[in-house]
């Protein structure tokens, strides 16, 4: 398959600006072209914020931790 130099090029620059693959780029035109449907992946954003964390050993030690301090 050929595929004229300024279609490839904007091609991969939609990829990159995506941040996916060329080939997905391709598969995406195809499906739209065919009529194929595929599901879209679901990218979460990262919802985290700075911290260790907390551990518990037993859900028992997190309802303590909720109401500790409460009702004394």
């Amino acid at each position: 398959m050929e595929i004229a130099d300024a279609v490839l090029q904007e091609a991969r620059n939609l990829a990159a600006a995506r941040q996916t693959t060329l080939r997905q780029i391709v598969e995406e035109g195809l499906r739209a072209v065919t009529g194929t449907r595929q599901m879209r992946r679901f990218r979460l954003r990262d919802g985290s914020f700075g911290g260790n964390g907390t551990s518990v050993s037993h859900w028992s030690d997190v309802r303590q931790a909720i109401y500790e301090g409460r009702g004394e």
